[in-house]
């Protein structure tokens, strides 16, 4: 009996050991591991009319990004530079997911998001909530802030938002808030982190 007990002990205190041996992430962005302060999944429409969550993603790190379509700065920025980070990936890249939420579904149709989002990698997926309880919900899960600017005519308003992404790791973990231009080198190596 006291063999058993004493073989437990060194075996619990060997993976404790182990464990803290195992190296912390070095993450250049900010590490929300274990938050509760931010969404863990979401249930979105893809441009088929599909409805996705988290869990259909998993085993891949994925990006979650708020924008829409007619945004003329940081949405095409964003997408482009996301493009640039899968070329650095290179193989890594087909264990990478990047989502392009819409916070304007008035104009951002599945068609158009059909179209926009792969434009810049065909692997890209545009997301949609299904009415305004669904974008609220969503945008309140995740802390997006996002407002309408009146243009010259009803249809030609600009909307302000939030500019950061989100990455889950391939357990479907939130762990990172990716702040806004930080430059292809630096996501790249996060998400090189989050496939270890």
């Amino acid at each position: 009996m006291k063999f058993t007990t004493l073989r437990s002990c060194f075996i619990a205190i060997l993976f404790l050991a182990l464990a803290a041996c195992s190296p912390k992430p070095e993450f250049k962005n900010i590490d929300i591991t274990g938050s509760t302060a931010f969404g863990k999944d979401f249930s979105l429409l893809d441009p088929d009319g599909k409805v996705r969550t988290l869990a259909d993603f998993k085993g891949k790190v994925v990006v979650m990004f708020f924008g829409y379509t007619q945004c003329p700065d940081i949405c095409p920025t964003t997408l482009t530079e996301m493009q640039q980070v899968m070329t650095l990936l290179g193989p890594q890249a087909d264990k990478v997911q990047v989502l392009f939420v819409t916070v304007d579904p008035a104009r951002d149709t599945a068609a158009i998001l059909k179209q926009y989002v792969p434009a810049f990698d065909s692997r890209f997926l545009g997301l949609r909530p299904a009415d305004d309880a669904a974008l609220e919900k969503v945008t309140k899960d995740f802390k997006i802030y996002y407002k309408k600017v009146p243009g010259s005519s009803p249809g030609s308003y600009t909307l302000d938002h939030t500019a950061g992404s989100y990455a889950f790791d391939p357990e479907g973990h939130l762990r990172l808030y990716i702040k806004h231009a930080q430059g292809p080198e630096t996501l790249a190596h996060d998400l090189k982190e989050l496939l270890k």
